[in-house]
């Protein structure tokens, strides 16, 4: 809780909490996109954006609204 960010980015002014956000954000330097799609091969730099984009595949729609029934 004391706001410390120890991790800094060698290649932009980015500090971090932890090793592994800094590890992540390196990632946008780099150009690395070490997740890949199984069923495409569509590779993202973080897990989070391959797990988003395999719902193109699956047809998941996770997400309703409230105020109707739709779903996205």
């Amino acid at each position: 809780h004391t706001g410390e960010r120890p991790y800094r980015c060698p290649s932009c002014p980015k500090a971090f909490k932890n090793s592994s956000s800094l590890r992540r954000h390196r990632h946008t330097h780099t150009g690395e996109r070490p997740h890949a799609c199984p069923q495409c091969g569509k590779a993202f730099a973080q897990a989070t954006n391959l797990r988003q984009h395999q719902r193109v595949h699956t047809g998941e729609r996770p997400y309703a609204c409230p105020l109707c029934p739709k779903t996205f």
